[in-house]
Formats: C-alpha cells, structure tokens, sequence
C-alpha cells in the first residue's frame, strides 16, 4: 500500500510551481492563473488555499480552493477548484480525503459553506456534498451541477 502525505501549500511552498504546472497540465487553465491564486494564499491575502497529495516526490492528486470556478452563480463563494487525482491511484480516497482536508480547514477558519460545480452524479454525495442548483459554466453550452458543502 502506498504512503501518501496530505499537504496544504503552505507547509510545502516549494511545490507552488511544480503544483501549478501540474494542475495547468490536467485542466489546461493557464500556470499563470494558477500561481496568481497561489501565490495570494502563500502570502496570506486569502485562506482559499491549495491541497496536495504527494506519493514521494509526486503529485497524485489535488484540489484548491477559489472565489468561483467559472460559472454564473458569483454569489456562491468559495467554490473547490480543479479536484483531479492521477488515474493509477484512484479509488483509493485520495479525492475524499483532501476534500475533507479542504472543508475542515476552511470551516476552521470561519469559512462555510463551500461550493462546488461538477458533471459528476454520485461521488461528491460519498464526501457530505448536497446537490445545491444549477449554474451555467462561462462558454459552456449546458448548465452543469453546483454542489454545497455545509
């Protein structure tokens, strides 16, 4: 069974641009973008932060948190961002445990409830997660599922 550390950004800021390269690769969202939200929770202008699975010195999954994951309902902040986790270790609670990482850290700071969007039916229900409404994604043709975490 592999050993897996459960990190926020902030106790490994040397992975700041190794992660944001490594989020840009698996949703195609500019580095840049990433590193700017990044960097604001390095320096402390936000508690939306960044949560990272590490497998030694690999990234095998992750999430951060932002204002709004490119949809309609602004009002609905914060939202969890870019959840992904490397296919050979799926199934194995990666994604679960940093969103349960994230919902605890931020509730910790005062911060509830937290959002998300998704196409996913099913997954995000295992982690606490409650179909919310629906929200139309910027460009997108349908509106997708938004999910709260209370």
């Amino acid at each position: 069974m592999a050993k897996y550390q459960y990190l926020t950004l902030r106790e490994v800021p040397q992975w700041m641009l190794p992660a944001a390269e490594w989020f840009h690769s698996k949703w195609g969202v500019p580095t840049e973008a990433y590193l700017e939200c990044m960097k604001a929770y390095l320096q402390n202008k936000t508690e939306y932060g960044w949560y990272l699975c590490l497998n030694g010195d690999r990234i095998v999954g992750g999430l951060g948190v932002i204002e709004n994951d490119f949809h309609d309902r602004k009002d609905l902040t914060p939202n969890v961002c870019a959840v992904y986790t490397e296919e050979e270790f799926r199934r194995q609670g990666i994604s679960g445990t940093l969103l349960n990482m994230a919902v605890e850290d931020l509730r910790a700071k005062g911060i509830s409830p937290v959002y998300l969007v998704t196409d996913h039916v099913g997954f995000y229900e295992r982690y606490g997660w409650e179909f919310f409404c629906m929200a139309q994604g910027d460009g997108e043709p349908h509106k997708t599922r938004l999910y709260i975490h209370r």
